[in-house]
């Protein structure tokens, strides 16, 4: 069985690009691990780029259903303290350039978006091969696999498409993040709620520290951020371990962690509503490319895998739509439009990973005033 174009992930950037070729009339298939598009949560709030993201969306004929995902407020933010008296405090007066929607909602608008069928659900690849003349074997894990005459790798840090072009593998950058959700925040944590305001919270110090974010129906999502060993927390938890005790396990971990700090604030992880979710966090190598290789290539964190900056998902959207738009442009011709696309994809990919180094800024040892001086433009009056 062939597909004249086969993405591999079924996240922002593979489905921008699976939109963008579908208007095109461009026939394309999107091999997905997740059983369904309820298999997991999306994540929170996504603030997109005029930059970048935006384009993307336009470029898949969504810009106006995106603006009605948009919650209004949301581009205030607050640093505090591990005391939490507020250090600065910036309100959404609605001149902000970077609306925040929820990541499921902006996700669950692509996949509408296409037809049918195109999702290949529980599809999870094993490995690749080439076959010669730019075609690719897909393995899954149940045993089938599929020819693919274009292959794209939309299947982020742990890409089991990026062996055809690179050895490169993510590396631990020495910060994890720990993810939870409180629920009905203002009824159930009021203190709390009124900690993180209307938008987006940061309470930093040195190595450690907090963010939090309003989402939609009265939830606040939060991420314990910490310098440590990337297993720091390899004890917690196996196989025979309830959900209850790893949480529990974690929890302690991170009350040691953040003794003394503001109860309302510690109170993001030791009140969350969910199991938390750690992940530690990984980039790829500054600069990150390959050489042109026939019948393939990689958009978003499978290309270039960087810290958490804000850039991520944007950047994977513009790649799945600048790629689909070369294809597009080069009928019959795959080479030219792979190669006019990773053209302009290495440099935009390796700028936007080489500005500032976001978790220096925020828990480096002049944190949280390095934060703020970068909020402010250097003025924290």
């Amino acid at each position: 069985m062939s597909s004249p174009v086969t993405i591999v992930g079924a996240g922002l950037g593979g489905l921008v690009l699976a939109r963008v070729l579908h208007l095109n009339g461009i026939p394309v298939t999107v091999y997905e691990a997740e059983a369904s598009a309820a298999a997991r949560t999306q994540g929170g709030l996504l603030d997109i780029h005029p930059w970048n993201g935006q384009p993307a969306l336009e470029a898949a004929g969504l810009i106006e259903e995106f603006r009605k995902l948009v919650l209004p407020g949301r581009e205030a933010y607050r640093v505090v303290d591990r005391a939490g008296t507020v250090l600065l405090d910036l309100p959404d007066d609605g001149t902000g350039v970077r609306p925040e929607v929820p990541r499921g909602e902006l996700r669950q608008l692509l996949l509408d978006s296409l037809p049918d069928g195109v999702v290949r659900w529980g599809h999870k690849v094993g490995g690749a091969r080439p076959l010669g003349d730019g075609r690719h074997e897909l393995r899954f894990a149940d045993g089938t696999n599929v020819r693919a005459d274009l292959l794209i790798g939309a299947d982020g840090a742990w890409s089991r498409i990026r062996p055809l072009l690179s050895d490169a593998e993510p590396q631990y950058v020495g910060y994890t993040s720990i993810e939870y959700f409180l629920f009905d925040a203002e009824t159930r944590h009021p203190a709390t709620a009124q900690a993180v305001g209307a938008g987006s919270l940061f309470a930093l110090a040195p190595g450690k520290g907090f963010l939090a974010h309003r989402e939609g129906g009265g939830a606040v999502h939060a991420y314990v951020q910490l310098k440590a060993p990337e297993d720091w927390l390899a004890h917690v938890g196996s196989a025979a371990t309830s959900a209850a005790s790893t949480t529990s396990a974690v929890s302690a971990r991170l009350a040691a962690e953040f003794e003394g700090w503001a109860p309302e604030l510690t109170a993001l992880f030791s009140a969350g509503d969910t199991a938390p979710v750690v992940r530690p966090l990984h980039t790829l190598p500054l600069g990150h490319r390959w050489t042109r290789t026939p019948g393939v290539t990689l958009i978003g964190d499978a290309a270039h895998l960087a810290a958490p900056n804000g850039e991520g998902a944007n950047l994977a959207m513009l790649d799945g739509a600048e790629l689909g738009r070369a294809i597009a442009a080069h009928p019959g011709d795959a080479e030219a439009a792979l190669a006019e696309y990773e053209q302009a994809m290495f440099p935009r990919a390796a700028a936007a990973a080489g500005e500032e180094d976001v978790y220096e800024l925020m828990l480096g040892a002049d944190a949280p005033h390095s934060w703020i001086a970068m909020m402010t433009g250097g003025d924290e009056a």
